[in-house]
């Protein structure tokens, strides 16, 4: 039997979406599914048994910042991801490549893989398909990720190749910028000029390194290997590089570079166009996708599974979401409101009668509490929207949906 295995279970009368329910090594999760990001084998503020309070079933690592530190082969020998963070559901870690195009200022990408310097202590570190296996490996997720090449989106005319790196025939000379380190896309982006060469290499520079990780993967009875489907907003590059990576019998496939720059209409394109060309008896992920309106436009093209920063990231920030919309509880206009976050939910906050009141002081106070109760709130909130999802599924009924979650169906 495979490690990871995928059980359809109903599909919607009037969409693309579908129930089912993935199997791993360390339990299973229903889809769709929303998993929360544990970038350094923590969610940030919360304690593992807080994240199973507030129905999370399956966590993402992060494989740059494991790798970094405190090091994979430390995690091997404290007994892998799952023991050490004391995390008995799934897990699933990305291949890191994401974050070496976004966290560093100075990167090489090569055939063989990616150099670039940490972000930690500006140490030379090289990236390869076959490091980002044995990293992987040595974490023991449930579910891993191929090593890809993510183009970037079009910028103010930086090549997104970095000083140094090869470059395709026919593209202009790299562009020495000063990239903004608060901002991946205009650090990466690309000119309008250059993209479709931009993003021809990375489809092919995927392909061959999907070739790779397959060859390098020694788990494969304890670990899933997910392809992952790149080709920017170019449609045809999306069915290229599908049909190459489905060439591959993987346990589960991705979409990959969506959301880093485009707006609702792109990215509904590029989703509606790429998930029906995935093989339907296995999951389907797309990668870093997280506001509730997305999620359903995807669920409805036929995606299984989503993750996001955001719930925590917004939660210790004072920023709340809700069915109606995100409340800033800095805003002064909640210093004397005595309602709870929302009057539906269930989580610590709400269901322990916290008002926004009282959470705004804590934030204001710069008390930790705050941040914790907010960002409990906030993965609880996606938790119980992909639980109606499910029943909007299971029951052929969207307008649960349009009832329960105004937010979803808005235009932001």
């Amino acid at each position: 039997m495979p490690a990871v295995t995928y059980q359809l279970k109903q599909k919607d009368a009037e969409s693309n979406a579908r129930l089912g329910r993935v199997t791993t090594p360390h339990g299973t999760f229903d889809t769709p599914a929303f998993m929360p990001v544990g970038t350094q084998a923590s969610v940030k503020g919360l304690q593992p048994t807080q994240v199973d309070a507030v129905g999370a079933q399956i966590l993402l690592s992060n494989t740059y910042h494991l790798m970094l530190r405190p090091g994979s082969q430390l995690v091997k020998q404290m007994g892998g991801l799952h023991k050490w963070m004391r995390w008995d559901r799934p897990i699933l870690t990305d291949s890191g490549g994401f974050q070496v195009f976004s966290l560093t200022d100075i990167n090489r990408i090569g055939e063989d893989g990616v150099t670039f310097r940490s972000h930690l202590d500006g140490e030379l570190i090289e990236l390869t398909p076959e490091r980002s296996m044995c990293v992987q490996n040595e974490l023991g997720a449930d579910i891993i990720m191929a090593f890809d090449d993510c183009p970037p989106g079009v910028g103010d005319g930086d090549s997104g190749l970095g000083v140094g790196q090869e470059q395709p025939a026919g593209m202009s000379e790299p562009q020495i910028s000063n990239p903004n380190p608060q901002s991946p896309t205009s650090r990466h982006g690309v000119a309008v000029a250059d993209y479709p060469a931009r993003v021809k290499l990375a489809n092919e520079r995927t392909v061959r390194w999907l070739d790779r990780c397959v060859k390098a993967h020694e788990r494969t009875d304890e670990q899933g290997l997910f392809g992952i489907v790149q080709g920017g907003t170019d449609l045809m590059a999306r069915t290229w590089c599908a049909q190459n990576v489905t060439q591959h019998d993987l346990p589960g496939y991705a979409i990959g570079g969506v959301a880093v720059g485009e707006g609702f209409d792109q990215i509904k394109l590029v989703v509606e166009h790429t998930a029906p060309l995935l093989p339907e008896d296995r999951p389907r992920y797309l990668m870093g996708v997280g506001y509730e309106r997305d999620i359903l436009m995807a669920v409805r093209a036929g995606v299984d599974m989503f993750d996001c920063v955001l719930p925590t990231r917004n939660g210790r920030n004072g920023c709340a979401f809700t069915p109606t919309g995100q409340i800033r509880l800095k805003n002064a206009c909640f210093a004397e409101d005595a309602g709870v976050l929302d009057p539906g939910c269930d989580c610590p906050a709400c269901g322990g009668g916290f008002t926004r009141s009282y959470l705004r002081h804590l934030f204001m106070a710069q008390e930790m509490l705050g941040p914790i109760l907010v960002s409990a709130h906030n993965i609880r909130h996606f938790q119980r929207y992909l639980l109606d999802i499910r029943r909007a599924i299971a029951q052929n009924d969207w307008s649960l949906i349009d009832r329960h979650w105004p937010v979803a169906v808005k235009r932001r």
